[in-house]
């Protein structure tokens, strides 16, 4: 066996314990990396479902409650206001609600699971602007002589009726939002989850 063919043990180790340390360091160095890509707890409680506690939410009045950083109107309609939405279908866009704009079960005329609760999210369809109540009919709501009540966009003009659907000829192209909800009880609703947790 010649020199060259000797081996040294020594440097053998060395280099394998320089290897060994270098991948220690690499998966020290990812650890935290890979772990700021998760999502943080404040971020994870952004999107969490929303518990809304309705039982003193009394008739022709409206509740605001916030899920994922948007308005979510939870309206008692009154009976006046429930027979406006059939009076109005010729006058909306989408009378039928047949753009994907609500959950399957609130695809009905009311556009809601109990017909005198209403829940949407409070952000016009159009640039995003918070539309404004405007329950007052005719000419004593400042929007028309023949307004029947629902919501006014104040940025662009747009008009939704009182399950949310957006009047013709308006800036807005949809209806107002439905997010997934479920009643946890008569006067409780979980926003943001579509069965009971």
């Amino acid at each position: 066996m010649s020199s060259e063919d000797t081996v040294d043990c020594g440097r053998r180790r060395l280099l394998v314990a320089t290897a060994t340390a270098g991948g220690v360091a690499g998966v020290a160095a990812a650890v935290p990396f890979v772990a700021s890509m998760l999502p943080s707890e404040r971020a994870k409680a952004a999107g969490a479902p929303v518990e809304a506690d309705i039982s003193k939410l009394a008739p022709g009045q409206m509740m605001t409650v916030e899920w994922r950083g948007k308005p979510v109107w939870i309206i008692n309609r009154t009976p006046e206001m429930l027979a406006t939405l059939r009076k109005v279908d010729d006058k909306v866009s989408d009378p039928k609600s047949d753009k994907p704009m609500q959950p399957e079960y609130c695809k009905n005329e009311n556009r809601s699971i109990k017909p005198e609760i209403m829940v949407t999210v409070g952000i016009c369809t159009h640039l995003g602007c918070s539309p404004i109540d405007k329950f007052k009919t005719g000419a004593e709501s400042g929007v028309e002589a023949d307004w029947p009540g629902g919501f006014l966009c104040p940025c662009h003009g747009s008009t939704f009726d009182f399950a949310g659907r957006v009047y013709k000829s308006k800036p807005a192209p949809d209806n107002l939002e439905v997010p997934p909800h479920v009643y946890l009880s008569e006067t409780k609703i979980l926003i943001g989850e579509d069965k009971k947790a």
